[in-house]
């Protein structure tokens, strides 16, 4: 398993941008895709982007054009730059890595995805 950690989380007005981290100990680029996901306590995991080693990317609903899902290989890092953020875009954010032949990236399934971080909070006020 390779360890992960999110960072870039924080609060912040309706409107405004977030950019998050998350640092791979290993090779991204050894897993089919990377993603992002977020959760409210109460409420299912919900996938919100994920990008694969070929540069195809998903997003989750209504994220397309706000939200952005890059990575770095040569840094090992996963990004996801947040804009116009919402208060219902609260929550807390984690990343994960999906395995080869695990499933399928557009799916944005957390059941398939294994190596979470510990996950960064994002809180955006009105």
């Amino acid at each position: 398993q390779v360890p992960l950690v999110e960072s870039g989380g924080g609060s912040v007005q309706s409107g405004g941008s977030l950019r998050l981290s998350c640092l791979g100990s290993g090779r991204i680029s050894d897993y089919e895709c990377m993603g992002w996901f977020r959760q409210v306590p109460g409420r299912e995991r919900e996938g919100v982007a994920s990008i694969a080693t070929s540069g195809t990317t998903t997003y989750g609903k209504s994220l397309r054009g706000r939200f952005t899902i890059s990575q770095d290989n040569a840094k090992n890092t996963l990004y996801l730059q947040m804009n116009n953020l919402q208060p219902e875009d609260s929550g807390t954010y984690y990343c994960a890595a999906l395995p080869r032949g695990r499933g399928w990236c557009q799916h944005l399934s957390a059941r398939a995805y294994h190596d979470w971080g510990q996950g960064t909070q994002v809180t955006v006020s009105t």
